[in-house]
């Protein structure tokens, strides 16, 4: 297992690198100038000044060495062209804690309540509860974000007055746009679960316990649950990166300072350092939420270690 966490290891540095040169050299091939809207009424020496401080008036690759040097031993990503004196690094650092709490609490909400509701519907298959649950995850999948992002603002701040609209600083704060950002994956993780466990159930080794005077929770606890939850864990990646990637749309609509306001911010205003910074974060965060994955499903199902030592 030692072995196998540090080949995935390599990979992923591996593809770290492949995904910081494609996106250095895209930004730098887009038509235009990052700068020219800044310093396009300032003296020519001034201007030339901006350019050589962010080193811009090097050849590309030039730039890619530098920067790809800066990264690796020293951790700098660069100076935000559009906040001058603010590092890409600290900026990340500080707005992403927002971002990931933010998106932590509706991922573990989404996932928890998903599974629940989607055991309680396979067991109860072809009844009410099975047809309310499947309801609600339709809806879950079908309605986008920012209108369950405004209904629940219309009825908990404006109608009934229960909750802040916007802003940042209390668990208060965090409610509405956490039930906003949970809906997704309560919805996935439902219709997975209700279908890997009507696959389980029929399965010989689960009507093997039942024979054998087994109760029912402990059937489903011991037996359903571990071994349908394992096609579930291989979605969970692509969830931890959303957690951060996802909650863009939220964190405009509730007035968040999150991570997201700069990654679009950045675009708009071709901020190069930025973009760059922010998208090496979030190929970063993705994959090692794959790792995270594979390192799970050893430890839900032991027969996956052995045949990974094997």
């Amino acid at each position: 297992m030692f072995k196998y966490i540090l080949k995935r290891l390599g990979h992923m540095f591996l593809s770290l690198f492949i995904i910081t040169t494609i996106t250095f050299f895209l930004m730098h091939n887009i038509p235009g100038d990052p700068l020219a809207h800044m310093a396009k009424k300032l003296p020519d020496q001034i201007r030339e000044n901006y350019y050589a401080k962010y080193g811009l008036d090097k050849p590309v690759i030039v730039q890619y060495k530098t920067f790809l040097k800066n990264a690796i031993t020293e951790g700098n990503l660069g100076e935000s062209l559009r906040y001058p004196g603010r590092s890409v690094a600290d900026t990340i650092s500080k707005h992403a804690k927002i971002s990931g709490r933010l998106g932590m609490q509706a991922l573990v909400v989404g996932v928890s309540i998903g599974i629940v509701l989607g055991i309680v519907a396979a067991l109860n298959r072809n009844r009410w509860p099975d047809y309310l649950i499947m309801f609600i995850a339709i809806l879950g999948v079908t309605v986008p974000m920012f209108i369950i992002a405004a209904l629940l603002q219309y009825f908990f701040t404006v109608k009934f007055e229960l909750l802040p609209t916007t802003g940042w600083g209390s668990f208060k704060h965090t409610i509405l746009p956490t039930i906003a950002m949970s809906f997704g994956s309560i919805a996935t993780y439902a219709r997975y679960m209700r279908s890997n466990v009507l696959e389980v159930i029929n399965q010989d080794y689960i009507l093997t316990a039942q024979a054998k005077g087994v109760s029912s929770f402990n059937v489903v606890r011991k037996h359903v649950v571990r071994n349908a939850i394992l096609p579930a864990i291989t979605i969970l990646g692509p969830q931890i990166a959303g957690i951060f990637t996802g909650s863009f749309v939220i964190e405009k609509i509730f007035g968040i300072p999150g991570l997201g306001f700069y990654y679009i911010s950045s675009i708009n205003d071709r901020d190069y350092t930025m973009i760059i910074g922010t998208t090496i974060f979030y190929a970063a965060l993705f994959v090692f939420s794959q790792l995270v994955v594979d390192i799970l499903y050893g430890v839900v199902d032991p027969r996956i270690r052995v045949a990974k030592d094997e």
